[in-house]
């Protein structure tokens, strides 16, 4: 699979599959997706669905899926399939597959998941998917996995989180703005009166130090960060072979 994200998450193993396998649940947390609900089925089908995502404000891609879950395994392991394809014109996604799996650990569950697609548009879909797409996909992917994981350890609702996220942003995007430009420097300089001149000389530093903090900082314990999951796999992984009964479904 091209991408790997995991988070370990303190959390019920019934919990955190209830909060990705229902609809309803998967598209508050996932920052990937806009929409997704699940079409009828018939008895032992497989679960047909259809997503959206906004890219812009007048623009809406949508795509349709198909999953299948196992949800007793005898290694007490939890696993997820699913293949989906995107007919629009616009989507640079064309199809592709994933899974996600469940594997309890110690006082929590590790959550990973392991997906793949190809990109449209040619030599051009391929260069815009490798500079651009996939490592966005991969950000998104973690970034919405640890704002999960505040969801089921903090309490912390996925709208919140997004906001705390955004709050946060707009604070850091300030303080780099304020350094880099100096603003209020030569006010803050008269107030320390005959010590102005000696911290003139400490105003490159600390403007530095001001902007690395700001760039670099731990992000909040309660705003979600793709920094804290696993984006390289611990060992090699292949996908389940839940995923091999999905083949031409989508």
């Amino acid at each position: 699979m091209g991408l790997y994200i995991e988070a370990h998450i303190r959390s019920d193993l019934d919990e955190l599959w209830a909060r990705t396998q229902d609809p309803a649940e998967h598209q508050r947390w996932d920052f990937r997706f806009t929409e997704i609900n699940h079409l009828p089925r018939a008895e032992g089908e497989p679960q047909h669905f259809r997503y959206a995502t906004r890219v812009l404000p007048f623009l809406t891609v949508s795509g349709t899926g198909v999953s299948a879950g196992e949800k007793v395994r005898p290694d007490g392991t939890r696993t997820s399939a699913l293949r989906f394809s995107s007919p629009h014109p616009l989507s640079l996604i064309a199809e592709g597959s994933g899974y996600w799996r469940y594997v309890p650990d110690g006082d929590g569950v590790r959550f990973l998941t392991g997906y793949d697609y190809r990109p449209r548009w040619g030599a051009f879909g391929g260069l815009a998917d490798r500079l651009v797409l996939r490592p966005l996909m991969g950000w998104a992917t973690a970034w919405s996995f640890d704002r999960l994981r505040l969801w089921l350890e903090r309490g912390i609702t996925p709208e919140r989180a997004l906001v705390n996220w955004c709050a946060e942003l707009v604070v850091r995007a300030l303080v780099v703005t304020i350094a880099c430009t100096g603003l209020g420097l030569r006010s803050l300089l008269r107030l320390l009166g005959p010590f102005a001149a000696a911290t003139a000389y400490l105003c490159p530093l600390l403007l530095a130090v001001t902007i690395s903090l700001a760039l670099f900082k731990s992000p909040l314990a309660c705003t979600p960060a793709a920094r804290r999951c696993l984006r390289t796999p611990p060992t090699r992984m292949t996908a389940p072979r839940l995923l091999a009964t999905l083949e031409g479904r989508s």
